[in-house]
């Protein structure tokens, strides 16, 4: 059974129009042990993805993906030319993990965070409660109100 997360990308760093341009990428640089678990033990392929773009004005929910490769040591972290460079980590003790993700959709317009705040059905997602985390569940129906949202919502 397929599951869902939400993936937060800057999008100066990487955002939903990179990843509709490239089609495909590699989610690398989670620096997070939490968010390493989930990519690492349970994200399979054919999850889904809700491409979330924070550190932006306004911040929210932008397209869509899923999981084309299931988690395995993300090599830049032994890589020191690399931003993401972490010494402890080594191709025979990798620390962390990433997955590839595949675009899907790109929603006409954002889903803003202040808008998720306002739907009762919504209230105990993790985005809401913990929203520090940069790769995060959501349940099936979280899922789908949020896609729901998107296409029906206008500007």
């Amino acid at each position: 059974m397929s599951k869902y997360w939400l993936m937060k990308s800057e999008p100066g760093a990487y955002s939903i129009d990179d990843l509709e341009k490239d089609g495909q990428t590699f989610w690398d640089g989670v620096r997070n042990y939490q968010a390493r678990n989930f990519m690492r033990d349970e994200m399979k392929v054919g999850d889904g993805v809700l491409f979330y773009h924070s550190n932006a004005a306004p911040p929210g929910v932008v397209g869509l993906a899923k999981v084309v490769r299931e988690g395995y040591p993300d090599h830049t972290a032994c890589d020191p030319n690399d931003i993401h460079y972490d010494p402890k980590a080594s191709p025979t003790n990798p620390r962390w993990y990433m997955v590839d993700i595949e675009f899907e959709e790109k929603f006409s317009q954002i889903l803003e965070l202040s808008q998720l705040r306002e739907v009762k059905e919504l209230q105990k997602m993790v985005l809401l409660n913990r929203s520090r985390l940069s790769v995060q569940p959501v349940s099936p129906a979280e899922f789908k109100k949020i896609v729901r949202l998107a296409r029906t919502t206008k500007k």
